[in-house]
């Protein structure tokens, strides 16, 4: 174990079944946190929902155990966080590249899915997942991927990324902290993909079409649908 970005620590395994797994495993033993726990190979790595997440040679595999002290109503805002923090680490090795972040967790790159998020939470813990295409990118996916090296940057290692991603997780979790939401929501908002135009939200049972107009106070997306505006608590969003 060693230091790392923003006094969080770094737990590093050559293969797991998943970061997110071990980080929940890590909490039940009592480890406090915050800890980033990363593996260089993910044989049952997964995504939202219960997909696979495909953990390839030269890709960032990671998680952050966190036991922030705050109602749970409002845990779900670290997504937010952490996809800033995830766009600004890519900004910093592709300057040139078009970084987006879409609704609810993913960052994009040049239109396609550069990265993905999964948050897990228990009474007392929060396992913040984090997987990003530094080297290599699924093709078959549903919506399009790339990757870093894909846009014509040579990928930094894992551990090079992972020393950019923690040090600006730990400045927008501070900024979360000290002063709200709103400041996140902003910063996001800046960065957000296909705002003011036409998407489609899968939800649970159904599936709506209509304009993006943002996300709101508590981070759901609206959805303007004829003049009427909708607030989606959860779903998926295509463009």
């Amino acid at each position: 174990m060693i230091s790392w970005p923003g006094g969080y620590r770094r737990l590093h395994h050559s293969e797991l079944d998943s970061t997110n797994s071990e980080a929940q495993r890590l909490a039940a033993s009592g480890e406090a946190g915050p800890v980033w726990i990363t593996a260089d190979r993910q044989t049952a790595g997964r995504g939202r929902r219960g997909r696979a997440w495909q953990t390839d040679g030269g890709n960032l595999a990671t998680t952050l155990l966190l036991r922030p002290e705050v109602p749970p109503a409002i845990i779900g805002q670290l997504s937010f966080v952490a996809a800033l923090a995830v766009a600004e680490m890519a900004a910093h090795f592709a300057p040139d590249a078009i970084l987006t972040v879409k609704w609810p967790n993913d960052v994009l790159a040049d239109g396609a899915k550069l990265a993905g998020i999964l948050l897990e939470a228990c009474p007392g813990w929060l396992a913040v997942g984090i997987g990003v295409n530094l080297a290599a990118f699924p093709p078959d996916t549903e919506f399009p991927a790339t990757s870093l090296t894909q846009l014509g940057i040579a990928a930094p290692s894992s551990e090079d990324a992972l020393c950019v991603l923690a040090a600006r997780f730990a400045h927008w979790y501070d900024v979360w902290m000290s002063k709200g939401f709103e400041t996140v929501r902003s910063a996001w908002l800046a960065r957000a993909g296909g705002l003011g135009g036409p998407i489609r939200a899968r939800l649970p049972h159904e599936t709506r079409t209509g304009v993006f107009e943002g996300i709101d106070a508590s981070g759901a997306l609206l959805l303007n649908e004829q003049g009427q505006v909708r607030a989606i608590a959860a779903g998926e969003v295509f463009f």
